[in-house]
């Protein structure tokens, strides 16, 4: 059966019986519909003096084109930490369109380890995505108007594009503007899909809605005749982007295929942004369970580096155990073997793309400081003989290894995983997160020590606008935030295709910005598009909706 077969032949509990479970009241949820809900600020408040439970990172090796089943796993440990007879919260990303209908297909897990309603939560879910998108194109619309009324704050550069949830490459450079209309001002432009977008950011490292606004406010949107940055606030447009993300800063509340619950708010690319669900929703679910399973995007050079230095750094949130989410496939490919030959019995291959999972494991221990544990997912080609000296490999660095079967039996398919975690997060009670470098150091030494410790890489090379990027981001003041890499998530360097990464490598830093709502610094690796486009053959082909008006081919 495919994702979405599975996903109706399951019946749905309730979302208000769900709530139940976790000392949720009617009273404390806005409804939308009979499967999802939104949890009220007062209801927030309400825990917030509760004991926070332990807090479990998923993360995973470099992927493939089609991902490694990283939220899967995720939903099949939650699930299972609950048959176990531990209380568990999972607090996943929302799904952007792009990929949807892209490459990847859906992002709420497969087979019977899935969040539901899948079709609703993969589509417009409950419009947080629509929301972030309309705030960040109003906000171009009030600069283009304040440009075309005299240009009092003159602007002599925009830096701020315009975003949609689509992966579309024929809006990466845009001109507008050009209407001839009295006044209007052409100029080049550009749109960053939404989940890009610095309101995105924003959204999902803001504490509250007083939050959210001063940060909105503290936005750089360009730069004026005498070069300063002029901000949203200037613009007076903080309160408007405000209403309009009001009622989706509350977190989201569906539930697994096993009737758990599941809080999945924000949705930011971690190849690009920093990856991570909204600090608001982990930090209810640590407040509603014993565990709470949490993931960050793509490999953990890119999702599970930001989630320390950048949500950690900000939040003091420190995460007791983090699983490393691998399929032999991926391992195979990434130690050059043909994508056929990577459904075939393979040692040689395994051997040599070993080599990227233990790379991870690594970081995950020696660099960020967290206790890492491997979880296989298990695919029904692997042999006895692959998974012995994947083992064999792992325990001589002192790592665990578990199969998670979760695809075909849901929870049930990871309870040896859980039992691990569960053991691993009890015997690390006391652990803080290592960060790789300091508020103080300056931007070139913290992404050289993100390059070098992290990705294994003998450098950086600087474009000569980089550089004077940099220089630009010091003299304004903000050496001191933590740095965002953007980087491609198939390869510990920036170049796509350099899977094994054999050969000594640089990362080539094209451009640096910072943005100062997120209070990040954006550095741009390689040839790295904050505007992704759609493969030859996209998921969007296989999407359709029947005689009896059922979505179909959301895999």
């Amino acid at each position: 059966m495919k994702d979405i077969e599975i996903a109706k032949s399951v019946p749905l509990e309730k979302i208000t019986k769900v709530a139940e479970k976790y000392g949720i009241t009617e009273d404390d949820i806005d409804l939308y519909g009979k499967y999802k809900a939104k949890i009220s600020k007062n209801f927030i408040k309400k825990v917030e003096n509760k004991k926070n439970g332990k807090l479990i990172l998923v993360t995973s090796i470099n992927p493939t084109p089609l991902g490694e089943g990283k939220t899967t796993v995720a939903i099949g440990l939650s699930d299972a930490l609950n048959r176990i007879g531990k209380k568990s919260v999972l607090a996943l990303r929302e799904p952007s369109l792009g990929p949807v209908f892209g490459i990847k297909g859906g992002a709420t897990g497969g087979g019977y380890a899935q969040v539901a309603p899948m079709e609703d939560i993969n589509l417009h879910f409950t419009g947080d995505i629509h929301a972030i998108t309309t705030a960040n194109n109003l906000l171009s619309a009030i600069i283009d108007n304040h440009i075309y009324f005299g240009n009092a704050l003159q602007f002599k550069k925009v830096i701020w594009k315009r975003c949609v949830d689509l992966n579309d490459r024929a809006l990466r450079t845009v001109e507008v503007g050009l209407s001839k209309e009295k006044n209007m001002v052409p100029r080049e432009d550009g749109f960053d899909i939404s989940v890009a977008s610095e309101i995105m950011a924003v959204f999902c490292l803001a504490s509250d809605l007083e939050d959210l606004k001063r940060r909105i406010g503290n936005i750089i949107v360009g730069y004026n005749e005498s070069d300063e940055p002029i901000t949203v606030k200037q613009l007076k447009a903080e309160g408007a982007l405000t209403v309009l993300l009001k009622e989706a800063l509350n977190p989201n509340m569906v539930q697994t295929l096993e009737h758990n619950l599941a809080i999945i708010h924000g949705g930011p690319f971690a190849n690009i942004a920093h990856g991570c669900n909204s600090v608001i929703a982990t930090k209810l679910a640590l407040k509603l369970g014993d565990y709470t399973v949490t993931e960050a995007g793509f490999g953990a050079d890119l999702g599970a580096e930001k989630f320390v230095n950048i949500k950690c750094r900000k939040t003091g949130l420190q995460p007791q155990v983090a699983v490393c989410v691998a399929t032999l496939k991926a391992l195979k490919y990434h130690g050059g073997a043909s994508v056929e030959e990577c459904t075939k019995k393979n040692i040689p291959a395994l051997a040599n793309g070993i080599e990227n999972l233990l790379r991870h494991v690594s970081n995950i221990r020696d660099v960020y400081g967290i206790q890492p544990i491997v979880a296989i997912n298990h695919f029904q080609q692997d042999t006895d003989e692959e998974i012995a000296f994947l083992k064999d490999k792992l325990q001589a660095v002192g790592v665990e290894l578990s199969l998670a079967e979760v695809w075909a039996k849901g929870g049930e398919g990871a309870v040896d995983l859980a039992n691990k975690v569960v053991a691993l997060a009890d015997h690390n009670k006391e652990h803080d997160v290592k960060l790789i470098y300091n508020d103080e150091d300056t931007i070139k030494t913290k992404i050289e020590k993100v390059v070098t410790q992290v990705y294994g890489a003998t450098g950086v090379e600087y474009t000569e606008e980089a550089l004077e990027q940099i220089v630009q981001i010091e003299k304004l003041g903000f050496s001191n935030y933590p740095v965002c890499m953007a980087k491609t998530q198939y390869s510990f360097s920036d170049d796509p295709k350099n899977l094994e990464c054999k050969e000594p490598f640089k990362i080539h830093v094209s451009e640096v910005f910072v943005k100062t709502g997120a209070e990040f610094i954006v550095v741009k690796t390689g040839k790295i598009f904050t505007m992704p486009g759609l493969p030859k053959i996209p998921a969007s082909e296989s999407i359709d909706i029947d005689e009896n008006e059922e979505i179909v081919g959301i895999f």
